[in-house]
């Protein structure tokens, strides 16, 4: 069809079928041959001719150039969907603020339109509106910028002004309307005034609002009005919107809603002549909170998520990996279609109904205006959405379904058919927590939380290893927790969780007590990626570094420790769950504690020249040793430190408080330790061990660069040049790294007091082992023949040899074992034991032989057929160890 044909077809449905288009068509007859035009400009050609009228007569005027306009640009193929709500939210933003600025010059001329906001919600803040749809506001006063006359209320001022914004839209004349006006989304809309208080509205939010209010600004923005007020508003009210710990009632609500929705319209659920476009089963709702309820879970983490119209919503989710790109596209093209058909009722006679008609006629009439030949053949080019969003919806929905749990002796009869072996223990417990003794659920709220949740608990529970260790430790995370709501919603939710959480809960106590301190860990699992290898430093501290518009310092702090605690938990979880090696995961936990230092140092480098300025020509350097420095930490690592600093240590800083360079760089080292470890409300973060600096706790806490060269070359003990075969610069610039680097280089090739390494070393093997015991039978460390007899071995080699030098102790292993210096089986050795050790920190953090579940656990994790081949294996790994380490101690020396 052509153009012009299109656009004849168009005129000709409307004529026919709509009464409305039809009686603009005779007030404008003109707008249908310029309508190409038109709608290049809509907003400008719909205004054309009017400034010299009454601003109400403008609005109404415009809008009927506008309805019209659209209407034919729809019915004629000539704009999509998207085109269409976009024209017709940009008019209402145009004439609201057009009207907020009337209503403040009527009252007071001469004056701006300050103090007075407008934030649009719903379909207009998704810049979605429908055809005659009303727009949902919240209207914002600012009493200390608001204009008003002498001796006026600023609170009765703004009301005076709203009303009078809402009566130059809403207000029917002989030209009609402009939009309806529904201001009920604002709190409490029976008591409050139409116009609040910005700072009392903002302390609402933080403090007061229920979940679903909060949800409804997913679909917000500012549309008219003081922007600048608006945007400071729902900038503050941001952190609260959207939750990296998510409290999952809000889910719950808007599925609440949905049901709500569809009992209340069940008349018009069957989907046929009378079907709820909008609120029916499978209908525009069900598109929008499928959407809202994934943004919720997920857009606390992830900023591309955040935005408030459906279609984008849709495709934003799916592109993600959130939810299953078929399911998208089909939601994306049944909302397409109900939007435009629900856009057809409205057309007719300009009013905001979502059914199809009931009549035959009535309903013969909006197939013909959409063009197609009967209703009939309209409801079969429907109905396939409609059935598809409906059990798309439903499958979501399914899990709010679920029986709750019955009690007493249906309890009972429930847990022994679910397969508990102690059901005496598991019922006494559940009644425990039913009984509202703790502190988390006393509450109504938090006791439905927990029965909504319980059957898919008690389903995880009897499938993990130990049950009755898993239920014992919820116990005690719910005898610390403040409130239970969130850690209930969460599991309800996320079903699979559940499961993951009974077997973290079986065998890994470390993070049980993890849990116990933060419940909110357990949703960065929720995130699809949480079991994933970890990403680069370089990712990792892009993460923990950006920071939220108007954050300071102390936020920063609790941003890298959420970060870290989540990382660190994911860690732990992935070992528990058997998905990876535990050699990754060691390195994933160097990878987060190195991002940490360097976003960390970066930013208390920062704050600290806001009083002291920079010492010139000079700056901090952070060495990594230990564990850190071979970038291998098990869960339960410190971080082994040592701070240097570049440039004259006789120099001072140029801040408005200078200090010579020595004070300037201990005082900032104090502070850097003090943000890797000071717990704050977010946390803790790492412990930090300085002893390994110069002199160790007996000297400064940072020293110069030439300082430290001077030391390790002249004064330093063997045991200090062993650690500095672990040693790597982990913070400053690429010039300060490599001049570090080239010191503990030259130390390590030869730059240092002659000692008898190996007589040094072996002393100091046995103070330790006299001083510093094993914690257990399996205490892979500290054990003869353990990881540090395996250390020892190689730095041994290291220094006396003067090559395999790598901080990696595995690549230290290769290096020397392809010299001919250790036997290859050494590499072997070295990977065991860490597997274990990283193992180990978790499930058994008292290195004391697990149950027989989690022994199966650690024999998978080391690659063991069974706990009897662990054992074995152990024994036979550290005779060798202690061959290697007998024989290396009686080398000659070589000279050194």
């Amino acid at each position: 069809m052509s153009l012009d044909d299109a656009l004849e077809s168009a005129i000709s449905r409307a004529r026919a079928n709509a009464p409305f288009l039809s009686s603009i068509l005779a007030k404008e007859p003109q707008l249908a041959d310029d309508l190409l035009a038109f709608l290049r400009d809509p907003l400008a050609h719909a205004a054309s001719g009017t400034a010299d009228l009454p601003i109400a007569t403008q609005l109404r005027v415009e809008r009927r150039r506008l309805a019209l306009a659209v209407a034919l640009g729809d019915l004629a193929g000539l704009s999509d969907l998207t085109q269409v709500t976009h024209i017709l939210s940009d008019f209402a933003d145009s004439a609201l603020d057009r009207a907020i600025t009337a209503a403040i010059a009527e009252r007071y001329p001469g004056e701006a339109p300050r103090g007075f906001a407008a934030i649009a919600m719903g379909k207009l803040g998704g810049h979605e509106l429908n055809y005659s749809s009303d727009i949902d506001l919240i209207f914002l006063v600012d009493p200390k910028t608001l204009p008003r006359r002498e001796r006026e209320d600023p609170g009765e001022a703004a009301v005076r002004i709203g009303r009078r914004v809402v009566e130059l839209l809403q207000a029917r004349d002989a030209d009609g309307y402009v939009f309806r006006i529904d201001l009920r989304l604002r709190p409490s809309p029976e008591v409050t005034p139409i116009a609040l208080p910005v700072e009392a509205a903002i302390s609402y939010y933080e403090s007061q609002a229920l979940a679903w209010e909060r949800a409804a600004f997913i679909r917000s923005r500012v549309a008219a009005g003081d922007r600048a007020l608006g945007e400071y508003f729902l900038e503050a009210i941001h952190p609260f919107i959207w939750r990296r710990a998510l409290d999952f009632g809000a889910i719950g609500e808007i599925r609440a809603i949905s049901h709500r929705i569809r009992d209340h319209y069940s008349q018009t659920q069957r989907f046929g002549p009378g079907y709820d476009l909008k609120r029916g089963r499978g209908g525009i709702r069900e598109v929008e909170f499928f959407a809202q309820i994934h943004q919720l879970i997920h857009g606390g983490r992830d900023p591309a998520l955040r935005v408030p119209a459906t279609l984008p919503a849709l495709e934003a989710l799916a592109g993600a990996g959130w939810i299953d790109g078929y399911d998208a596209g089909a939601l994306a093209a049944a909302y397409t279609v109900l939007r435009t058909i629900e856009h057809r009722t409205q057309m007719i006679d300009d009013r905001q109904t979502h059914q199809l008609p009931e009549g035959p006629e009535a309903l013969d009439r909006v197939a013909a205006l959409h063009g197609m030949e009967s209703g009939g053949a309209l409801l079969e080019a429907v109905r396939p959405h409609v059935e598809r969003v409906g059990r798309i919806y439903d499958e979501l929905a399914d899990e709010d379904n679920a029986s709750r749990l019955p009690q007493g002796a249906g309890l009972e009869a429930r847990l022994s058919d679910a397969g508990f072996a102690d059901v005496h223990n598991a019922q006494h417990l559940i009644e425990k927590w039913r009984s509202g003794r703790y502190p988390a659920l006393r509450t109504g709220a938090a006791r439905a939380a927990l029965e909504d949740a319980l059957p898919g608990l008690i389903d995880a529970f009897a499938d993990a290893p130990e049950p009755a260790a898993a239920m014992a430790r919820v116990d005690t995370l719910l005898s610390r927790l403040p409130s239970a709501i969130n850690f209930f919603r969460l599991l309800e939710a996320q079903p699979a969780l559940a499961r993951l959480l009974s077997t973290i809960l079986s065998h890994a106590p470390t993070l049980a007590e993890a849990l116990a301190r933060r419940a909110e860990l357990l949703d960065g699992l929720i995130d699809a990626s949480a079991l994933d290898p970890m990403p680069s430093t370089d990712m990792l501290a892009d993460e923990m570094g950006r920071r939220e518009p108007g954050s300071d310092y102390q936020w920063l702090l609790d941003h890298v420790r959420r970060i870290v605690g989540e990382r660190r938990f994911a860690l732990g979880a992935q070992i528990v769950a058997g998905v990876s090696d535990p050699l990754e995961v060691s390195a994933g936990y160097a990878r987060v504690a190195e991002a940490a230092i360097d976003v960390l140092a970066a930013a208390t480098v920062a704050e600290f020249q806001k009083d002291h300025g920079s010492v010139p020509g000079s700056e901090l350097v952070v060495l990594a040793l230990g564990r850190l420095g071979g970038k291998a930490l098990t869960h339960a690592s410190d971080l082994d430190l040592i701070y240097l600093f570049t440039g004259d240590y006789s120099a001072e800083s140029n801040g408005k408080k200078p200090l010579g360079a020595v004070t300037y760089y201990n005082r900032l080292g104090q502070r850097l330790s003090a943000a890797l470890s000071v717990p704050t409300a977010a946390g803790p973060l790492y412990e930090v061990d300085t002893r390994l600096r110069p002199s160790g706790a007996q000297g400064p806490l940072v020293v110069s660069l030439e300082g430290f060269r001077r030391y390790q070359q002249e004064d330093a003990w063997t045991w200090e040049h062993m650690a500095l075969t672990r040693a790597r610069p982990v913070f400053g610039s690429d010039d300060a790294r490599k001049a570090a680097a080239d010191i503990i280089a030259d130390v390590l090739n030869g730059a240092r007091p002659e000692r008898d390494v190996a007589e040094d070393a072996t002393r100091m093997r046995m103070e330790m082992a006299a001083h510093k015991h094993p914690s257990g039978p399996l205490d892979v460390k500290l054990l003869d023949g353990g990881l540090v007899d395996l250390e020892f071995t190689v730095q041994l080699l290291q220094l006396t040899h003067r090559t395999g030098f790598d901080p990696e102790l595995g690549g230290a292993i290769d290096a020397l074992i392809a010299k001919g210096l250790l036997p290859g089986d050494m590499r072997a050795a070295h990977d065991f034991l860490s597997r274990l050790l990283v193992t180990m920190r978790l499930v058994a953090p008292d290195c004391a032989e697990p149950s027989p579940a989690t022994q199966k656990l650690l024999a998978q994790a080391v690659g063991a057929e069974s706990w009897s081949a662990v054992v074995a294996s152990l024994d036979a790994t550290r005779q060798e160890v202690r061959k290697c380490w007998a024989a290396v101690r009686r080398e000659p020396m070589d000279g050194d």
